[in-house]
């Protein structure tokens, strides 16, 4: 996929998309660990969307429950 068909993907499914909120200090670890195990299509991340917390966006529940297993300490619960 070229880039913009890459966005215009993304922004078919985001407003359905699985959410994990995740503390800050983990950005750089979640989106290493994003671009390992998921095509680039299948997340996208928002910057700081509460304190202290950034949004990654899963295409597939499998996935979001991956990176949750991974991050379940520094998962955001409440908003």
């Amino acid at each position: 996929m070229l880039p913009y068909e890459i966005f215009a993907y993304k922004m078919k499914w985001r407003p359905e998309a699985i959410i994990v909120d995740l503390h800050s200090d983990l950005k750089n670890d979640a989106v290493e660990w994003c671009k390992k195990k998921l095509k680039q299509w299948e997340w996208d991340m928002k910057e700081y969307t509460y304190v202290y917390s950034h949004t990654f966006f899963f295409l597939k529940e499998e996935d979001a429950e991956s990176f949750r297993t991974v991050f379940r300490n520094w998962i955001n619960k409440g908003k």
